[in-house]
């Protein structure tokens, strides 16, 4: 039995249940949660997911069993999850497993692959295998891919948003752009993926690195984190403020924010063959006013990244090897919460009050 935050409406809070978890398949694994990251997928996951729910995406913890066939981890190893994915498509045999073709459902599924669910109540199927872990839980049934071994010396507490928040973050500018020193980058929303990506800006040395937010408080963070410009959106044309402060425009920009004010500015923001990055939509991909003239009137380029094109095996150790350079000051983001807290976490996310609330077990 494992305790787990049961998700069963779309309007209230999780409660925690008692449940049953399925035994680890020869490729799965079985990891006891000792901290797990709140992301904003988790907030609308309720709005698109089948309930009851188990949800949590970035947990770290240490491996209970493991299925025959899993070879990479074993019993007692530190490890965090992230993302799922087959393992056998085009785009996960091509090196770029964020796009498995098999991945949304491998994410917001509520199954695993083959449409089996992995933990129950009495007899009641919940849906679990969130991103192939339901990290909400004192335990997860992940699959041997999407496990990531840590080093001894990275806390579980600042482990755990590696998994998601701030490989989208710094993965965006250090592997989807690609953006070389020197280069200007503006940055809209300074969450956890904002901000990861401002802080990965400052170790690529781009510069001027703009951070664009409503809370002042963020905006003073983000300045902290690497920073060179903090501006206000409320406070005037942000497009123009950009393109006083890097004359013609910025050769790259970020929209983390799922404002559509965000999304446009973010393009208008872009000096010619520019490059913006779309990193989450707003109001859940509904249908929104949108022009194109802004892109082709200076051949400027709009691209949607997942998880920052991260391989999480390659990816995660680096970022690792950055927090232990002290270019990747993780601390500063979290905000710590009991599991049993859980509500309050999630609300505090919701509300803006903390930027990673981070569950411990």
């Amino acid at each position: 039995m494992i305790s787990a935050a049961v998700t069963r409406s779309v309007e209230g809070p999780p409660s925690i249940e008692e449940l049953e978890l399925a035994p680890p398949r020869a490729d799965e694994v079985i990891v006891r949660l000792e901290a797990s990251g709140i992301c904003h997928t988790d907030l609308f996951a309720p709005r698109i997911c089948p309930l009851p729910a188990v949800f949590g995406h970035e947990g770290a913890g240490i491996v209970e069993r493991v299925g025959a066939r899993v070879g990479k981890v074993k019993p007692g190893d530190r490890v965090l999850m992230t993302f799922g994915s087959c393992g056998h498509c085009r785009h996960c045999e091509g090196g770029a497993s964020a796009y498995c073709e098999h991945g949304h459902h491998l994410q917001f599924g509520g199954t695993r692959d083959d449409g089996s669910t992995t933990l129950s109540h009495a007899g009641e199927a919940i849906h679990g295998s969130f991103f192939q872990q339901s990290s909400f839980a004192t335990r997860a049934l992940a699959t041997e891919r999407n496990v990531v071994l840590l080093p001894d010396d990275l806390p579980f507490d600042l482990a755990a948003p590696l998994g998601c928040g701030v490989q989208t973050g710094a993965g965006t500018v250090l592997r989807s752009l690609k953006a070389p020193a020197g280069s200007s980058i503006a940055v809209f929303g300074a969450g956890t993926v904002g901000l990861s990506a401002i802080m990965a800006a400052r170790h690529a040395r781009l510069g001027p690195i703009v951070a664009i937010d409503i809370d002042p408080a963020r905006l003073e963070l983000a300045r902290e984190l690497g920073a060179t410009h903090a501006l206000d959106a409320r406070e005037g044309d942000v497009a123009a403020r950009i393109r006083a402060i890097a004359r013609g425009g910025v050769m790259y920009s970020l929209e983390t924010s799922a404002a559509l004010p965000a999304l446009n500015d973010a393009i208008a923001c872009l000096a010619r063959r520019g490059e913006c990055a779309l990193l989450t939509v707003p109001a859940l991909g509904e249908p929104v006013p949108f022009s194109l003239l802004p892109l082709l009137s200076g051949g400027r380029r709009l691209i949607a990244v997942l998880e920052g094109d991260s391989e999480p095996d390659v990816f995660i150790p680096q970022l690792a090897a950055m927090h232990r350079a002290g270019q990747l000051p993780l601390e500063r983001l979290v905000h710590e919460y009991a599991f049993a807290d859980i509500g309050r976490a999630l609300a505090d996310a919701a509300a803006g009050r903390a930027v990673k609330p981070l569950l411990r077990f």
